[in-house]
């Protein structure tokens, strides 16, 4: 395992972290704790839940665990999340004052710890002023409620807009951001990522490994089995696995993952995993593995470091096609401009 520091703190986490959005609903409390204890074992720090995970079950079951494992727990880096519906009434969901009071209290309370290490919003809330979010995590940084404040799933603009209002109030300014991206995923480098580099913002990817297309377990033709993430029944998965089977793009990659994996002695998870884990701007990849096999398997990627050629080959075989503006050539030629010449980069595109 490999250490990174998170965003631009001064902690220290491992280049892989633990994801247990399934801990108490798919996988059962006796391996869920098996797989905590062995991702400590194998040099993990850092693992990542939401209060909305089986409705708290998550939450809880880390709980139980930290608080019969205090000898290896002391120094663990736990993250949450908040800002989707947690209860019937109206003001259950966002990251408004009252909501995040509610949720921040109810995470500290399942988990039985005296503060989150990174407390994430969970997504964009466009009812709440970020100053009134933005506040609201100040103060509790302040109270010794949170040690540092990241969020999930915004666009390049509300990332922005978040991290300029935070400096411009003078309060806590986020560190990290929790994004979906893979090989397969890979629409946040159009904007996303670059305002991640430009702000020293840690990028930490959830799905690393496409909901397990990566993986290598489908085949293209035939139907998922039912064991498995993509043919489970789950209608936001069953969403996700009918974009992901229908695209030549993602079967080439998967191809390219394969050869590779076969070359290098590995498996395709272990490539698609060192691909992302080593991107720019990525601090931490988060692997969800629901049984003691896939964490074994992922726990390899966090030592493997893809060559030259490999990447090269998966940089351009799973890159994004983007229609021409304002990702395609014609726009991003518009943003070009030489060091030593007036001439419009945009007429390369008649050379």
């Amino acid at each position: 395992m490999k250490y990174r520091t998170l965003g631009h703190s001064g902690l220290s986490v491992s280049n892989l972290i633990l994801g247990t959005m399934g801990f108490g609903t798919e996988t059962a409390e006796k391996e869920a704790f098996a797989i905590l204890d062995a991702f400590l074992d194998a040099g993990g720090n850092m693992i990542d839940t939401a209060d909305v995970y089986g409705n708290g079950a998550s939450e809880e079951l880390i709980g139980r665990w930290c608080a019969t494992r205090k000898d290896k727990t002391d120094r663990l880096v736990i993250a949450t999340k908040a800002r989707f519906g947690t209860g019937p009434d109206v003001n259950d969901a966002g990251t408004s004052r009252p909501h995040l009071h509610r949720a921040l209290n109810t995470s500290l309370a399942r988990m039985g710890v005296e503060a989150i290490d990174l407390y994430q919003m969970h997504g964009w809330d466009p009812l709440t002023p970020p100053e009134e979010t933005l506040t609201f995590l100040d103060s509790a940084v302040r109270a010794g409620k949170i040690h540092y404040v990241g969020l999930s799933n915004f666009t390049g603009w509300q990332l922005q807009l978040f991290l300029s209002t935070a400096r411009t109030m003078g309060l806590q300014v986020p560190i990290t951001l929790q994004q979906q991206y893979s090989l397969v995923v890979r629409e946040v480098e159009y904007e996303v990522i670059p305002a991640a580099l430009h702000n020293g913002i840690g990028l930490l990817p959830w799905s690393p490994l496409g909901s397990g297309f990566l993986t290598g377990k489908y085949a293209r033709g035939t139907e998922p089995s039912s064991d498995t993430r993509l043919g489970n029944g789950n209608a936001m998965f069953k969403r996700i696995g009918d974009k992901m089977f229908t695209t030549d793009r993602n079967w080439a990659t998967m191809d390219a993952v394969r050869e590779i994996a076969s070359e290098i002695g590995a498996t395709p998870s272990q490539v698609a995993l060192s691909w992302v884990t080593n991107r720019p701007s990525v601090t931490s990849s988060i692997i969800g593995a629901r049984t003691m096999e896939q964490l074994k398997d992922n726990l390899v990627a966090g030592d493997l470091i893809l060559d030259e050629a490999a990447t090269k080959k998966l940089d351009a075989v799973s890159a994004p096609t983007p229609a021409e503006y304002p990702y395609g050539p014609f726009g991003v030629l518009q943003r070009h401009r030489y060091v030593d010449s007036s001439k419009q980069a945009i007429m390369e595109l008649n050379d």
